[in-house]
């Protein structure tokens, strides 16, 4: 980083914004398998809280390709850039007073420890979205297992790529169990960390 670039302290600061919100902010990351539920715990998780009057954002892995992260491919220098550009976002919008919850593979764990170091001890949980590679390919909601598999898509998580689960995620949910216990699961670990009432 050049000399001349100085971080910018403000006046209102992410306490200020979580008194006034009532509820502390935090990242919530889930990672798993390409079809192992992520999004869709997400999004669900994403309901559940703001009908408790919890201040959210939902950062998914396909959405940001269409924006922040379009200039780049699935290399794997690419897919770390990728992590590491949402860690940043994530951690402005966390210090906005928000729960940012994000939903992306993140195949390698040094990537996620690496968003994790960049945030307050404490604010950023990984949620591991557990659910076996037969499961996800038997869903395969956008065919990609199944263009993986026929060698029309190079470098699949889970097919070609190895997938570094975390070794001890701060949630660990079976993505086989209904979604709405999932996410009863996750706003219960929630409020007993006390991020939400």
């Amino acid at each position: 980083m050049e000399h001349n670039v100085v971080w910018h302290p403000h006046a209102i600061t992410r306490t200020d914004r979580e008194v006034a919100n009532q509820h502390c902010a935090v990242v919530v990351w889930l990672t798993g398998l390409s079809g192992s539920g992520k999004s869709s715990i997400a999004g669900a998780l994403e309901q559940a809280l703001h009908h408790q009057g919890v201040r959210t954002y939902l950062l998914d892995g396909d959405n940001v390709r269409h924006g922040l992260c379009q200039d780049l491919g699935f290399s794997d220098d690419d897919r770390r850039e990728n992590i590491r550009r949402v860690g940043e976002v994530a951690g402005l919008m966390m210090d906005a007073g928000l729960v940012v919850i994000t939903a992306f593979i993140s195949p390698h764990r040094s990537d996620r420890e690496n968003v994790a170091l960049r945030l307050p001890e404490g604010s950023f949980i990984e949620v591991f979205v557990d659910t076996p590679l037969e499961v996800c390919e038997q869903r395969d909601p956008k065919g990609l297992y199944k263009r993986a598999r026929k060698g029309e898509i190079k470098q699949f998580t889970g097919i070609d790529l190895p997938y570094e689960q975390p070794l001890k995620p701060d949630i660990h949910l079976n993505g086989e169990l209904p979604l709405g216990q999932l996410v009863d699961q996750l706003v219960d670990e929630l409020q007993r960390r006390a991020v939400i009432s």
